[in-house]
């Protein structure tokens, strides 16, 4: 673990392995340790480079509404990134950390080499909708605010979006994930759903053609949702491959890590090669 300021906020990134680095960053409620066993399987022929994003695991949670608005946190990791040592590196990002990601991509280019996303989104298209998750996302941050964070896990964890995970993943995935999820703060958890949220983020729609980096777009087979998604953003733009991930929900890369890693590791050579 190694904390890093990037400008009066400490944001943690773990690094392992040998090789052309590769961002990772996780979903929301999520850390670095989401990771592990995707670290395990890159780390012989990459350098994994695993953030907290800020709010979450160990990372700080400042007060301060700015920091958590999404593009303070892009630059932030940029920065985080560079601090690092890593002048730039693909990045792999999933769910949050894959909108995230792309958010990186499309307003700091100058760090990305090639991108990876996970059960990802490029934002929502019309002010209706985004205007609907602002107000769905202030209730959870209300919920965080007022109940605290394990009633808050209580009701994440049994969201529609990650069913497949309850018959997918063993009891020690299951426990291990619930552990690093109340290991957050509340004020962490709420701060990003208010400034990072989907309906607060800038809507990317229109800027896929403007990517020149080789992009992977990838979600599970039961992830219908976000399917229809990658192959969307696949076909808007230019240099981007789609996948779908066999036996996998929104969360893939832990319901089918071998899947998820073996494809994950046949593009980053290719991309490399």
């Amino acid at each position: 673990m190694t904390r890093v300021d990037v400008g009066g906020v400490m944001l943690n990134v773990e690094v392992a392995g040998s090789g052309p680095p590769v961002v990772l960053l996780h979903g929301f409620t999520g850390s670095a340790n989401s990771w592990r066993r995707v670290v395990e399987d890159l780390s012989p022929e990459f350098t994994t480079i695993a953030m907290d994003i800020i709010g979450h695991g160990k990372s700080d949670s400042p007060e301060s509404p700015d920091h958590y608005r999404m593009r303070q946190v892009v630059d932030d990791l940029a920065k985080l990134l560079q601090l690092a040592g890593y002048p730039h590196a693909t990045w792999l990002g999933y769910s949050m950390g894959g909108r995230t990601a792309l958010q990186v991509a499309a307003n700091r280019p100058d760090v990305v080499h090639a991108l990876i996303l996970e059960g990802a989104s490029p934002g929502m298209r019309t002010p209706e909708e985004r205007e609907a998750r602002v107000a769905s996302d202030e209730k959870l941050a209300t919920l965080l605010d007022t109940e605290g964070i394990e009633p808050f896990v209580n009701f994440w964890q049994d969201v529609s979006l990650f069913e497949s995970q309850k018959t997918h993943l063993t009891p020690e995935q299951w426990e291990r994930q619930r552990a690093g999820r109340l290991g957050n703060s509340t004020r962490g958890l709420a701060s990003s759903l208010r400034g990072m949220g989907t309906g607060s983020q800038e809507p990317l729609h229109d800027r896929l053609g403007e990517l020149k980096v080789p992009v992977y777009c990838m979600a599970g087979e039961w992830d219908t949702r976000y399917t229809d998604t990658a192959r969307e953003m696949a076909a808007a733009i230019p240099n981007a491959t789609m996948a779908v991930i066999e036996g996998g929900g929104h969360a893939a890369h832990l319901e089918n890590p071998e899947r998820f890693t073996a494809l994950v590791l046949d593009w980053l050579r290719k991309v490399h090669a």
